[in-house]
């Protein structure tokens, strides 16, 4: 259960920075590299929410990207600027719309370890059950503050802190 919530998340992650590779380099007031990419909406399993949870990007996109790879296989994706996410619960209907521009930086390693630091407004961010517990965090939320956490290549998170606090619990709030 604990990889199906990191394959999740980064799922989410790399969903949401899908396109970006092909996007327009040519970006007006970000400089070179920064990309901005379409979104992917997703949903999520009722295994986190008790309901299933459908995760769409706003309409307004204005988040940007820039993609850094290194000789040893490792890439770093930086991102930052303006973007919403709302949140559905699929059973009721019910939908929330949360700002969460970041920034934030994800390095994946060539072992296939993944690192993040977020700071800011950022989500949703995403644990199985178990972790949430283990971390006394909600399985979906948005957060304010300094969030870091590592994984492991196996899909184990090895460490997670959150220096600021949970603003919604997505799935409280979605009930």
């Amino acid at each position: 259960m604990r990889r199906l919530g990191v394959i999740a998340a980064l799922c989410a992650l790399l969903g949401m920075f899908a396109g970006v590779q092909t996007a327009s380099p040519v970006l007006a007031g970000r400089g070179p590299k920064w990309q901005i990419g379409p979104l992917t909406p997703f949903t999520l399993p009722a295994s986190f929410c008790g309901f299933k949870v459908r995760v769409t990007p706003g309409a307004i996109n204005e988040e940007y990207t820039k993609i850094l790879k290194t000789a040893d296989g490792s890439m770093t994706f930086l991102f930052t600027g303006a973007i919403k996410a709302s949140f559905t619960n699929l059973q009721t209907g019910k939908a929330i719309t949360e700002n969460i521009p970041g920034p934030g930086k994800a390095t994946i390693g060539a072992d296939g370890s993944i690192t993040e630091v977020h700071t800011g407004r950022n989500g949703p961010f995403i644990l199985t059950p178990a972790d949430a517990k283990r971390f006394g965090l909600p399985t979906v939320s948005v957060t304010a503050g300094a969030l870091r956490f590592a994984v492991a290549a196996n899909g184990v998170i090895t460490s997670l802190s959150l220096h600021g606090h949970v603003l919604v619990n997505v799935c409280a709030a979605l009930t």
